[in-house]
Parts: C-alpha cells; structure tokens; sequence
C-alpha cells in the first residue's frame, strides 16, 4: 500500500477536515460565520416566492422566514429554496457552516451554498422563546482609529 507522498511525490496532503464547534444560540454575534448550531423549528412563514414549476429552465425562489432557537435562545433563520421544505416546525435540525447576516439592524441566521442544512434526531431540550436575538436592534458604528 502506497502512501501519498510514495504516489505522487508531493506533499500535497488535503487539509485536516475540523471538528464542528456547536455553538448556542446566544454566543451569536453580528458579522460572524462558519457557526454549526443544533436548533429547534418554532415556526416558518415563506416570504417570497417566485418562479414557475412548470418551466424546467426557470429556477424558483422561495425565502421563508423560521424563527429557530435553542434552550440559551431564538434567532431568524432565513431559509432559501430547498431549506424551506425542511423548516418544519417542532423539527430539530443542523445548521452547518451558518453565517449571520443584518437585516434592517437585526441578525438573521442563513445558510449559504457553503453550509449545509440537516434534519436530525429531535433534541431533548425546551427552547427558550423570551430571547429573541433577532429583535435586538444593532446601529452600525464607523470607528475611527488615530
């Protein structure tokens, strides 16, 4: 049996695949992605839909709205397309390499081509509805360094 180094004499070794780090959903903080989250569907409300069935060429978009959480909080979870159909409430899923993006001065979880959305066992805990992280209103500040 051959090594890597013995085939193709380069060191060229793929980068170690990391851990996921679970994170709660009160350690979310504005601008910061790559998160991996265990949460809960409270509900999910589709916001946009566009687009034919009918039409192969045409891709349909569809956005809900999910408010998710965990037993440390609730966030917006905003789903596209295929996610949208995994939003179910009371469903327990993982949100993979999730990044958090502002709207209107408010955080909104998403997921994008990068991430991964996965229904999964249904999880033990009680999600802590009274702390919406998505209803904190954030100000940008421009901050001048001298």
């Amino acid at each position: 049996m051959a090594t890597t180094a013995q085939q193709g004499g380069g060191t060229t070794a793929k980068p170690a695949m990391r851990k996921p780090v679970f994170v709660k959903v009160d350690q979310l903080k504005p601008g910061t992605s790559g998160h991996t989250l265990t949460v809960k569907v409270v509900n999910s409300q589709t916001v946009l839909q566009k687009g034919r069935a009918a039409s192969a060429h045409l891709r349909q978009t569809k956005i809900a709205e999910c408010l998710v959480g965990d037993e440390t909080g609730t966030i917006v979870f905003t789903a596209r397309n295929d996610q949208v159909d995994m939003m179910i409430p009371e469903a327990t899923v993982i949100l993979r390499n999730a990044k958090i993006d502002m709207f209107k001065g408010s955080m909104r979880l998403a997921v994008d081509k990068w991430g991964r959305v996965e229904v999964t066992e249904p999880a033990s805990f009680t999600v802590k509805e009274d702390n919406n992280l998505s209803l904190v209103e954030y100000e940008l500040v421009n901050v001048v360094e001298e």
